[in-house]
């Protein structure tokens, strides 16, 4: 019998020609065949690792091509870059089921791992298989189904974009109630994560408004899954980081929508009225519909670059404010509305303002689009595209501070650990506990109020200074190390760790259920390995 590293280098052998000449039937003739892959297409790289020829005799109907992949080696962080083996473009749930299962009954050689891709806005490699393959979930195409009504609702593929689904909500007069600050993701991605921006005040992350998802397991099994039926599986997948299943589809709960929004800023100077005044603003019942905020350390002319899209409330006092230098605070918030509103609208903001502590002077106002409120992100971004400044490294650094912490938090980063802002902006807002489901995968600190904390860096590509990556990284270790020596109680959003017990630590209490969920429905560890916390061949436990 034939040696096994004998065998490995004959099926490499093997792989590389078929690879070739299938490079070149195709090149030449620009031709797909009519039988395996459904419209689907496997991109494959001749000088990665095996993958079994068994994968391309799969009964999807469509074709095989040899496009670059080197596309799903890169994410928006830009830190990492793992090169998978093959990209697939589902166009079917079938085709990744199949595609699962397949892999799935292979058993735990060879070691091909998955990695399902939204819109690549990881910022750790969490979205890359390295040597595996990745599934590129945008190119699953399914339609939305609306239901209006008492408990009006959307039915939407996990490769949507959720500014998509804001425009095509509107058309039924009809919104998501959550969101997260940038429009452009995929729904699989955010709900694997949690999705939150400053409506998770009043109505909890994106995980907290669904009804219901289509799961494709670790197994290759299709499952329907909400609060009601197979409930397991839908708080698992739920801020689960893609561990437990690809969400394939999900149905997301929605509200009647506003067509106008009232958007204010006002600065502090002092951290302690500043926390104050947004704990206040969160725990009114009828107050604004966002809340977030953030931190101006060493900027000049502050006030200034507002003008373009605010307008002061008075503004001979505004131009006299002088920022030169100080760590200042800013409150931004929003009022959701309609035409016919606005004097009652006005009247209430005016109220509300009164209950607040701000430095008079910067109180800016801008009236807007609901829709131009929401994707006020994607302005910035089309900006930075055309300086060339978008794809480059973002080494950001997202974290969850429980209330009675978050002074002294603030008093050794901000006044110590940091020494200006200009590399992006520091977001800081509280949330409500009570609005997020302890049932979920999501991990947060264990108070009833909690503070998201966003230091949202971009490294300028090979500088050595203050605003480049190793600085910016050093700086990022430097606050999760006081984190863990004052023993503050910190979860990081988003998080990365390359160590089990790194990982362990993270979960906490939830660990155990974690690992379990694991092993029921991804045993082999075949999904998500760019989050680093289980290895395919190896026991999950």
């Amino acid at each position: 019998m034939a040696s096994p590293t004998y065998r490995k280098n004959n099926l490499t052998v093997l792989w590389f020609l078929t690879v070739i000449f299938l490079s070149f039937i195709i090149d030449r003739n620009n031709l797909c065949s009519n039988h395996p892959f459904d419209s689907t297409t496997i991109s494959s790289h001749p000088g990665s690792s095996i993958i079994p020829s068994s994968l391309k005799k799969l009964n999807f109907d469509g074709c095989l091509s040899s496009k670059n992949i080197d596309h799903a080696a890169n994410d928006f962080g830009n830190i990492y870059h793992q090169l998978p083996s093959a990209v697939l473009y589902p166009k079917s749930v079938s085709d990744i089921s199949s595609f699962i299962k397949h892999i799935f009954d292979m058993g735990p050689t060879p070691d091909l791992t998955v990695a399902a891709r939204g819109h690549a806005h990881s910022l750790q490699g969490q979205a890359q298989a390295n040597q595996g393959v990745v599934i590129n979930m945008e190119s699953l195409h399914q339609e939305m189904h609306f239901q209006t009504g008492e408990f009006p609702y959307v039915d939407v593929s996990a490769g949507e974009l959720w500014i998509n689904i804001l425009h095509e909500s509107l058309k039924h007069g009809l919104t998501p109630k959550s969101w997260t600050d940038y429009l452009h993701l995929t729904v699989g991605g955010t709900l694997s994560n949690a999705g939150v921006s400053g409506q998770a005040f009043r109505h909890g992350p994106q995980i907290n408004n669904v009804y219901q998802l289509e799961v494709v397991t670790g197994k290759g099994e299709l499952i329907t899954c909400s609060e009601k039926q197979n409930a397991d599986l839908f708080y698992g997948v739920l801020g689960g980081l893609g561990q437990f299943g690809i969400i394939t589809r999900a149905r997301i709960s929605l509200e009647p929508a506003s067509l106008m929004v009232k958007w204010i800023r006002v600065l502090y100077s002092e951290f302690s009225t500043f926390t104050m005044d947004q704990e206040h603003l969160i725990s009114s019942q009828d107050a604004f519909d966002y809340v977030e905020g953030f931190v101006i350390i060493n900027r000049t002319g502050l006030l200034n670059n507002w003008r373009s899209s605010f307008n002061p409330k008075d503004p001979v006092q505004a131009s006299q404010f002088n920022s030169d230098g100080k760590t200042l605070f800013c409150l931004e918030i929003a009022k959701y509305f309609n035409p016919d509103e606005t004097d009652r609208v006005n009247q209430e903001i005016d109220r509300l303002l009164l209950e607040l502590n701000y430095i008079q002077s910067t109180l800016f106002l801008s009236e807007v689009s609901y829709v131009d409120f929401l994707d006020r992100v994607h302005i910035s971004e089309l900006k930075l595209r055309e300086k060339g400044l978008w794809e480059i490294p973002h080494p950001w650094l997202n974290l969850l501070i429980p209330r009675s912490r978050i002074h002294e938090f603030a008093k050794v980063v901000f006044g110590e650990i940091l020494t200006d802002s200009s590399t992006g902006p520091i977001l800081i807002y509280p949330a409500n506990k009570s609005k997020w489901s302890n049932k979920t995968s999501m991990v947060t600190p264990d108070e009833n109020v909690m503070y998201l904390v966003a230091f949202l860096s971009s490294a300028m590509p090979s500088s050595t200074g203050t605003d480049g990556l190793a600085h910016i990284l050093t700086q990022n270790k430097r606050i999760l190390d006081f984190c863990e020596t004052a023993r503050l109680g910190v979860k990081q959003y988003l998080p990365h760790y390359i160590t089990r017990e790194a990982w362990r630590t993270h979960f906490g209490p939830k660990w155990e259920t974690f690992v379990k969920r694991k092993s029921t429905y991804d045993p082999l560890a075949i999904l998500a390995p760019g989050q680093k916390i289980f290895q395919k061949g190896r026991a999950v436990s």
